[in-house]
């Protein structure tokens, strides 16, 4: 009986890897063949002008090569159209974006409504308690996904993305609600803040080895654990960014450097004082997704930075709509949080983002006809990169190109801005978050809807950095 059972192993373990090694070969109708292959070599024909492009790009990059000759003027740089602005940040060699250009909105009306110079809040104290939150998101979602098995989609994206230093604008809204601000002097940028690769590394690894250990641990003994786990969460945050203060004295002076008041404050009452605003209820947070349906309510799972804050949720628009609320803000003085694929037909040396910066299908002779629909189904684009519209220009009452105030500081771009078509805002730009006060009653009231929930692991909502 013993042999029969070894043979039939034997019998079943051959089948099953016969089977594998069948499903493992190509279908010989679907691979490269020796005639297939003759026939593709013909593709490169080694004319003249191919064997200059060839040599060219043995030493030069394909996008110094792709810059399109007629294209080289500058964009001309009046705007009909300004909110009032002072001062360029620079998020330097992190994914902050998404805090610089939420900080830089409010900030914006915090210089204008008191006459301040460059005035500045800190992103670091902001930053400090975002990756504090997303610690806290994370272990929270691993304890409520204990009983799922480890391959499962959810489980595997928190542990595939257990924190991240890129984000959204309900991040700014939740953190700032939630911790008030502080002016950059109080809490400077460290090294780790403006480079924050190294220390994402080292935190993530402790989450993921406390990520293993709340599942395995007694299910009314996760909560105590997490606590303990948060703690040196702090202790690694407070030796890489500094320890947020929890009171302290400043005196605010406007733009000729008179005092304006010396006051001691808390984070949370320095952001009452001086902006004061309902982050959470006051603003509308705009998408332009061509792969899913225009005037409906979206929601992202785990698209939040706080366990108890809000997810990204949005409602999905026409383009020429969201344009149509973005002339109504700006013209009002009011700048706005927008993203977008920010890498596409960028001129970084001008500060141009324009379709016709680059012509790659000249250079290789062929085309790229996709449309924006197209590409972010194919994953070819998606919203990459957070900045600050202040600017439009308008000719007949229609926009003619757009300026956002970015953070990579004041040497970069045209003066530290980017100036976009507005054919090149059609194609690439997706969100846009607004004041109540701005969108018309018939979209406010869409709002309303049960928002649709879209997984976290959608590619069209990787967050901007």
């Amino acid at each position: 009986m013993q042999r029969r059972t070894i043979i039939l192993a034997a019998a079943i373990a051959l089948f099953v890897g016969a089977t594998a090694s069948a499903q493992q070969k190509a279908d010989p109708k679907g691979g490269i063949s020796a005639d297939m292959l003759k026939e593709i070599r013909k593709g490169y024909e080694g004319t003249a002008a191919d064997k200059a492009i060839k040599n060219a790009l043995n030493s030069t990059a394909i996008s110094v090569l792709a810059a399109n000759s007629e294209n080289i003027a500058m964009i001309d740089t009046h705007f009909s159209d300004r909110v009032k602005t002072k001062g360029i940040t620079d998020q330097k060699s992190s994914g902050r974006c998404w805090l610089f250009s939420g900080l830089n909105v409010l900030r914006a009306k915090m210089i204008d409504k008191y006459n301040l110079g460059a005035f500045t809040f800190s992103q670091n104290y902001v930053f400090f308690y975002d990756q504090l939150e997303k610690a806290n998101l994370f272990l929270q979602g691993v304890i409520d996904t204990r009983d799922k098995s480890f391959d499962d989609r959810e489980v595997d994206w928190l542990f595939a993305n257990p924190i991240g230093d890129g984000g959204q604008f309900t991040g700014v809204a939740n953190l700032i609600m939630k911790y008030g601000v502080v002016p950059s002097d109080v809490m400077p940028e460290t090294l780790c803040a403006n480079s924050t690769g190294q220390m994402r590394t080292q935190i993530a690894t402790k989450l993921r080895e406390d990520g293993l250990k709340l599942r395995e641990a007694k299910a009314k003994d996760c909560q105590a654990l997490k606590t303990e786990m948060l703690k040196e969460i702090y202790r690694m945050l407070v030796i890489c960014l500094g320890e947020p203060p929890v009171e302290f004295e400043y005196t605010m002076r406007n733009s000729k450097d008179e005092v304006i008041s010396t006051k001691t404050y808390t984070p949370l009452s320095f952001y009452k004082e001086y902006v004061g605003e309902d982050l959470n209820n006051g603003y509308v947070m705009l998408m332009n997704d061509p792969c899913r349906e225009y005037y409906k309510v979206y929601e992202i799972a785990y698209d939040r930075h706080v366990y108890d804050g809000c997810n990204w949720v949005y409602l999905n628009l026409p383009v020429d709509k969201i344009k149509e609320i973005a002339i109504a803000s700006i013209k009002d003085n009011t700048a706005m949080y927008f993203s977008c694929d920010v890498g596409k037909f960028s001129d970084r040396q001008k500060g141009t983002l324009d379709l016709r910066n680059f012509d790659y299908g000249s250079l290789f002779g062929t085309t790229f006809p996709m449309d924006k629909k197209q590409r972010v189904m194919t994953h070819a684009s998606g919203s990459s990169h957070a900045m600050t519209l202040i600017a439009v220009d308008l000719k007949d009452g229609k926009p003619v190109k757009w300026m956002v105030e970015n953070s990579w500081g004041a040497a970069s771009g045209y003066k530290g801005n980017m100036i976009m078509t507005d054919e090149w805002f059609n194609e690439y730009m997706f969100r846009l978050v607004v004041e109540n006060k701005y969108v018309p009653a018939e979209l406010k009231g869409m709002l309303s809807q049960k928002p649709i929930l879209l997984p976290a692991w959608d590619p069209m909502f990787l967050p901007e950095e």
